[in-house]
């Protein structure tokens, strides 16, 4: 099961040991999915945070 983070600094944290980042970008949110090994994480942001917390991650970076 996914689990939904409401923390933009938490899921910074988690990318450093996530394997990738998929971005999903729909027309009023983006969706940020980190994969870990044991878990999928997400975040809702808006369109213009979403660009700013994408610079910050630490894992690689996929457009869905």
């Amino acid at each position: 099961m996914p689990k939904e983070i409401f923390d933009v600094d938490e899921f910074i944290e988690i990318s450093r040991r996530a394997e990738y980042c998929d971005i999903k970008r729909l027309e009023t949110t983006v969706k940020l999915k980190l994969r870990t090994p044991k878990k999928l994480y997400t975040l809702k942001v808006e369109p213009t945070k979403a660009e700013e917390i994408v610079k910050k991650l630490n894992c690689e970076i996929r457009e869905i």
